[in-house]
């Protein structure tokens, strides 16, 4: 009885773990939908996320493609406003080349010229540009440019600018044209 005690028992445990095999079958059939689902929610929106990519790469792309074509734009036409500024004062140089043939008083000429120097340089303050004012300063490498030393009449004139050969000029803060001077000793 003894080993029909123990085929029975076999017979039990197998029935069991066949049922139980069963079972964990139809649980992943039972699962199988849901991952499926689960697979597809995730595909769309990988395909989604792909979609934005694109379109985000193509929109910068668009944007960078745009802008440099606005700086080149920009540098090609960067001085129009000043020559619109300067073209009036090159008519006025002409009329006064043509009206100097006829005056023979110089006061005359002599007045056209600096009517004509300060419609430039008004023109030129306005968009930005000043002059430099070296005469007397302490010499700065950074602004001028030292272009002979001579002995200085006064100790206190040791490293000023004495004479200003050709004069500096600032653009919004920086030189575009370094002084020429020269420097006490």
């Amino acid at each position: 009885m003894h080993n029909s005690c123990k085929n029975i028992y076999t017979k039990m445990k197998s029935k069991k773990k066949k049922k139980l095999k069963e079972e964990s079958e139809q649980e992943i059939k039972v699962d199988s939908p849901n991952q499926a689902s689960e697979e597809s929610i995730i595909k769309e929106i990988n395909i989604d996320f792909k979609d934005k990519y694109v379109r985000l790469y193509s929109e910068f792309e668009n944007y960078r493609k745009r802008t440099a074509k606005e700086k080149i734009e920009i540098i090609t036409n960067a001085s129009e406003n000043l020559l619109k500024e300067i073209i009036p004062i090159l008519d006025d140089f002409e009329r006064a080349m043509d009206n100097n043939k006829k005056v023979e008083e110089i006061s005359t000429v002599k007045e056209g010229f600096e009517l004509i120097h300060n419609k430039i340089y008004k023109t030129l303050t306005n968009q930005g540009l000043k002059p430099m004012n070296s005469l007397g300063k302490s010499f700065d490498p950074d602004i001028h440019e030292a272009i002979t030393k001579i002995p200085a009449t006064k100790d206190k004139m040791k490293g000023k600018v004495m004479d200003v050969i050709e004069k500096g000029y600032i653009l919004n803060d920086k030189v575009i044209r370094f002084a020429k001077v020269v420097v006490g000793e």
